[in-house]
């Protein structure tokens, strides 16, 4: 198995001929507006542009999956940091098989377009290229401010000689976290690792502390992706990194263009 990393939480994961595609945002730099205008400085979104490598990655494609794009079928709510407009582009006239949580599958297919081919109900494996995967809740939030959040899942994926990848999706370290963990046990997890918050209301992403919980919890690796991509998602590489090492931790941190690869 391979990782590709290309910006935020965007990335491929590349098994024998599959190559899935995770919450395309694919739109240019500076191509949305800011998260935040008071809390963090601000600044037009993507704060980067995508690396020199993606598009060779992406015409590979065979895949997609979307932890989360929208929350009652409002535009001004969508989640373009994982579905951006070239993304929802891309995938619908690629007519790319799409899997997503079941509370988003019904708005991409009928308002986007997209080509759905399974919604995934939560702790309900369902078969998956050979293997299976599984959708974990994510809580996008906590208290008043996540039910403004999108109706978010994690994934977790088992492929045939493969190990098994969690993808947490946008969540903060919960209850059904943890059950992921204990119960799933993957050998890889990537965290959602930017610490997201808005003007308003507390975090919807792990803070610092969550972030070291996570990491310590995990029974295997930690992927740190979500970073140093948008102007709300304060943690960086570097002060993840040194946090995480000194409670004795540490997890892998890919740059945007870079590829891990994984017996």
């Amino acid at each position: 198995m391979k990782l590709h990393q290309l910006r935020n939480a965007t990335m491929i994961i590349e098994s024998g001929d599959h190559h899935i595609l995770v919450d395309p945002m694919l739109g240019v730099r500076k191509s949305m507006g800011s998260y935040t205008s008071k809390r963090h400085p601000p600044k037009r979104n993507p704060l980067v542009s995508l690396p020199a490598n993606a598009d060779a990655l992406l015409e590979k494609v065979t895949h997609g999956l979307i932890t989360h794009s929208q929350k009652w079928g409002i535009e001004s709510l969508r989640h373009g940091d994982h579905l951006d407009g070239p993304g929802e582009a891309f995938l619908r006239e690629r007519k790319t098989p799409v899997i997503t949580g079941a509370k988003d599958a019904p708005h991409l297919r009928k308002k986007m377009g997209i080509n759905v081919v399974d919604a995934l109900l939560p702790w309900t494996p369902r078969p998956f290229l050979g293997g299976q995967i599984t959708a974990v809740p994510a809580t996008h939030g906590r208290g008043w401010v996540r039910h403004l959040m999108a109706n978010g899942v994690g994934f977790h994926i088992e492929l045939p000689d493969e190990p098994s990848l969690y993808i947490s999706g946008d969540t903060v370290f919960s209850t059904d976290v943890q059950r992921a963990f204990t119960e799933l046990r993957p050998d890889f997890a990537v965290m959602a690792a930017g610490s997201a918050s808005l003007d308003f209301g507390g975090p919807i992403l792990m803070p610092m502390d969550e972030l070291v919980a996570f990491t310590r919890a995990a029974p295997g690796q930690v992927i740190a992706n979500h970073l140093e991509a948008l102007n709300h998602c304060p943690t960086t590489r570097a002060g993840l990194r040194e946090e995480l090492e000194k409670h004795g931790l540490s997890a892998l941190i890919p740059e945007d263009g870079e590829t891990l690869e994984f017996n």
